[in-house]
């Protein structure tokens, strides 16, 4: 079975507020229906508390909590021989990047009871610090591919 070939990457437009990828990139994965001028208003509503609460940067104040929940290895399946293995890997950037976007919108849809906003920003100011759902979730990750360490040598 030969392989594909390898889907070209999209060049992505900086958002038009802070002028960021990284921001644009979080509006995306966070819309809805396609709804993106009501998600970025949302997330510019998340930007401003977490100017407010920290009296910094909001926008280093997500680059930072972002770094904070990125995994730097993951476990992959990985079949030899009829036995599947779980191989930890190293995680290219881009990816390590959605996967947290991905686990913090995951956890913060989640919770009930406040509007998404203010979820957000409490989610980002959590992983800001190092603490929160999101670098649970990421230090689960990372205790996986340290318990499966015995199998790195399966690597591709």
């Amino acid at each position: 079975m030969g392989r594909r070939r390898k889907a070209s990457k999209r060049e992505m437009l900086p958002d038009p507020k802070y002028n960021s990828l990284e921001i644009a990139r979080f509006v995306n994965l966070m819309m809805y229906d396609g709804k993106k001028s009501t998600t970025r208003a949302s997330f510019y509503r998340t930007m401003d508390i977490i100017g407010e609460k920290t009296k910094e940067n909001p926008t280093a104040v997500l680059k930072k909590a972002l770094d904070n929940a990125r995994p730097r290895v993951e476990v992959r399946s990985r079949r030899i021989g009829g036995a599947t293995y779980q191989v930890p890997m190293e995680v290219p950037s881009a990816r390590s990047l959605s996967l947290a976007i991905r686990w913090m919108l995951e956890i913060i849809r989640k919770r009930k009871g406040k509007p998404m906003f203010e979820k957000l920003a409490g989610e980002l100011l959590d992983a800001y610090k190092g603490e929160g759902e999101t670098i649970k979730r990421r230090d689960e990750v990372h205790r996986m591919a340290e318990a499966n360490r015995a199998f790195a040598h399966y690597r591709w």
